[in-house]
């Protein structure tokens, strides 16, 4: 399955599925999440062959997400416009991963980037706490955490982040599983004291 996925016949599936949001909206999600955990997978061969940058760009794409490349200033959201050839001289800065399909399953891409300083997780269905543990394998370069709108984080996913010694910036909102934000966000600050951290707390009804 893996190496059918790496060809055109995977991506015109993944592309004929996400025209229609369905990939990200599913009417089944049974049937979806199967669907869209083997696009998730890790394919250890893939990123010994083509580097993990490219790897998990790919992985990004095929979930619906987008990447921005060091040294350029536009987005990659089309899996068709990945570069095709070189590509261990494309290293991800930015990801944005906004209404997208991640699991926790395809987190291990992020290990071995080294250039990665954004990260924006909006609105992700299938996110849980699992996925963040990954967060620390670019703890060296991460400056900007967004986590918003993802509703199985929980205080536990949150604990990894205390390890990203260098963000500057961390955004939060809407997560309803976290207990007790404000101790959280206290505790938070005294591990990462460099960081600022922005909260946007959910509006009561009637306000």
């Amino acid at each position: 399955m893996n190496s059918i996925l790496q060809r055109g016949v995977s991506v015109s599936l993944f592309q004929s599925v996400s025209k229609t949001s369905e990939l990200y909206k599913p009417t089944d999600r049974k049937l979806w999440g199967w669907l869209n955990a083997i696009f998730n997978r890790v394919d250890n061969d893939r990123r010994k062959q083509v580097g993990p940058d490219r790897a998990c760009a790919e992985w990004l794409l095929r979930c619906g997400a987008s990447v921005k490349w060091q040294n350029f200033n536009h987005w990659v959201k089309d899996y068709n416009t990945l570069p095709g050839s070189n590509f261990k001289n494309y290293q991800i800065e930015e990801i944005d991963a906004s209404d997208s399909a991640v699991m926790a399953v395809g987190f291990p891409h992020l290990e071995g980037l080294k250039h990665v300083k954004r990260i924006t997780l909006h609105n992700c269905g299938y996110l849980d706490d699992s996925a963040l543990s990954y967060l620390p394998c670019v703890k060296d370069s991460l400056i900007y955490l967004q986590l918003s709108s993802c509703g199985d984080i929980s205080n536990q996913g949150l604990q990894p982040i205390h390890q990203l010694k260098h963000l500057k910036r961390l955004k939060m909102f809407d997560l309803p599983e976290v207990r007790n934000m404000p101790a959280v966000i206290d505790d938070l600050q005294k591990k990462l004291p460099q960081c600022t951290i922005e909260y946007i707390p959910e509006k009561k009804k009637g306000e």
